[in-house]
């Protein structure tokens, strides 16, 4: 028997230019502590396991406690923030995040540190989605690809910082009181952030559907298990070979989620995930494009800080500084892209494809050029340059683009979608492409190892270059009508969007011209 169908959640007044902006800094100053923390532990492994006489598999959970639970949660996140308010859902994640860093700056032993990461990543998990959601919420055109680009620019300057601030933490109060200090500075970032989002976030915070609310929680529960066990044997399975067994059970759970959507679907329900979304082909080709990017470009750097601390004796902190050049070019491409991502559209995501590549290839020059005396691995700062620029203008004009005809309504739970596809990405990506690495180098040694693991990673870049290509090709570019008309075909009966929550054929909400946003 078919139930009720839940109301919207009463859609929020339009905002001012200024109050816009404001919110756009809350958000990325949330956004830029959650990324700080995932790049700056990497280089206080090796004091946290001196100090805390952690294992090789302890600090193994400190990395991969935190990205497991930010990839289970970020659907249903998305989908409960649409429902529900992206600002309740946002401080909530905040909170949460701030109190597990206390805890984890805290820690008296592995175990305690590694529930800390794991309810880290849960907070990170719930504040992702609704960045995104709130981005398409209240800006719109060219204002839209600004905050993208700003967006991209914070990410750009918290993978740059991470490294060289843990390294200098260790350095200034030991590696006790270093370690613990990277995690503790999300502490006064956090309070701050919570008490602007109470002061600026548009109101009510909490949206109040005026029928019943339907989470889906089966549907919820199938897909954040079968993420769980899909990217399980990626990050633990080097260590523990049983896991990959898992992969089958991912492929089932998955399976069986789609086709409870579907009954949910036709019980005249709300699932959590409207699978009519992947008909939209931007949104489809966009999530394709960050999955495979991610795949293959996440391990560069991953590669990079094994290769010039094993193979030409790094500290931690030098290794953090070849990097940054490329991260800081990251942000102002950033930038830059997000003024210019609704005039070119793909084509912009395309030109950084194909800046990747050639940096990507320079720098398998530079590695075997080092090996003959020919170059200096310094030259590695000019090669991974070209591979910063591209970062900004793939990620973020990409998440313009994939997300620019989804219904807003729908936008918390599509965004969701594609930061998963990115999370599972990168850690297939880093587990298969590490596994070449170290297999080759085994055999042949460093230089052919990096070599051959940066051609892998050359082929999932090409592969995103033809998914690009494809995109351009079916017209979804920027010159396309920006806020155009969803075609999302609706159930019989009753009117709906792609998630459930609104499900009309027409133009999204506000109406306002495109461009009359300041």
């Amino acid at each position: 028997m078919s139930q009720s169908k839940p109301h919207p959640a009463p859609v929020a007044e339009e905002l001012s230019a200024g109050a816009r902006w404001r919110l756009l800094g809350v958000l990325l100053a949330a956004m830029f502590m959650s990324l700080v923390s995932v790049s700056i532990v990497n280089v206080v492994l090796p004091a946290i396991g001196s100090t805390l006489h952690a294992t090789e598999a302890d600090l193994q959970w400190v990395l991969a406690g935190y990205a497991l639970t930010f990839g289970v949660v970020l659907v249903a996140a998305g989908r409960a923030g649409d429902l529900l308010g992206r600002g309740v859902m946002f401080v909530a994640g905040v909170a949460i995040f701030t109190a597990a860093s206390v805890l984890a700056g805290l820690a008296a032993d592995p175990l305690v540190l590694n529930i800390a990461r794991f309810i880290m990543g849960i907070g990170s998990g719930l504040l992702n989605p609704q960045v995104m959601g709130m981005i398409q919420q209240h800006f719109r055109g060219a204002a839209r690809g600004r905050a993208y680009g700003l967006l991209g620019t914070a990410v750009g300057f918290s993978v740059a910082i991470g490294p060289v601030l843990g390294g200098l933490l260790i350095n200034w109060f030991g590696e006790d009181a270093g370690w613990r200090s990277t995690f503790l500075i999300n502490v006064p970032v956090g309070v701050l952030a919570i008490v602007l989002a109470l002061l600026w976030l548009p109101k009510p915070l909490f949206s109040k559907p005026t029928g019943k609310v339907d989470l889906d929680p089966v549907g919820g529960l199938l897909l954040a298990v079968g993420i769980f066990a899909l990217l399980l044997p990626f990050v633990q399975g080097r260590e523990t070979p049983w896991l990959w067994s898992l992969l089958a059970l991912a492929f089932l759970l998955l399976v069986l989620w789609v086709q409870w959507e579907k009954k949910y679907k036709k019980r005249g329900r709300e699932p959590m995930v409207e699978l009519a979304l992947f008909k939209i082909r931007s949104f489809t080709n966009g999530t394709l494009i960050a999955g495979l990017y991610f795949m293959g470009v996440s391990s560069v750097w991953v590669l990079v800080a094994i290769y010039v601390q094993q193979s030409q004796g790094f500290s931690a902190l030098q290794a953090g500084l070849i990097c940054l050049p490329a991260a800081l070019l990251s942000a102002f491409s950033s930038d830059i892209a997000g003024r210019y991502v609704m005039t070119l559209g793909r084509k912009l995501v395309i030109g950084g494809i194909l800046s990747a590549l050639f940096g990507l290839l320079a720098t398998i020059a530079v590695v075997l050029l080092e090996e003959r005396g020919v170059l200096g691995i310094w030259w590695m700062l000019l090669s991974l340059a070209f591979i910063g620029v591209a970062q900004g203008f793939i990620i973020s004009p990409n998440q313009a683009l994939t997300l620019m005809e989804v219904p807003v309504a729908n936008s918390g739970s599509a965004g969701g979608l594609m930061q998963t596809s990115q999370r599972v990405g990168t850690a297939v990506g880093i587990a298969v492409i590490t596994a070449v690495f170290y297999g080759m180098n085994h055999i042949a040694g460093y230089s052919l190892a990096m070599s051959l693991s940066f051609v892998a990673i050359s082929l999932l870049v090409l592969a995103t270059l033809v998914v690009g290509v494809i995109d351009l090709r079916h017209g979804h570019a920027a010159h396309a009508k920006p806020e155009a008309e969803e075609v999302v075909p609706a159930s019989t009966g009753a009117q709906r969007t792609v998630t459930g929550a609104i499900e009309i054929a027409g133009p999204k909400e506000p109406t306002q011209p495109v461009d009359s946003q300041p």
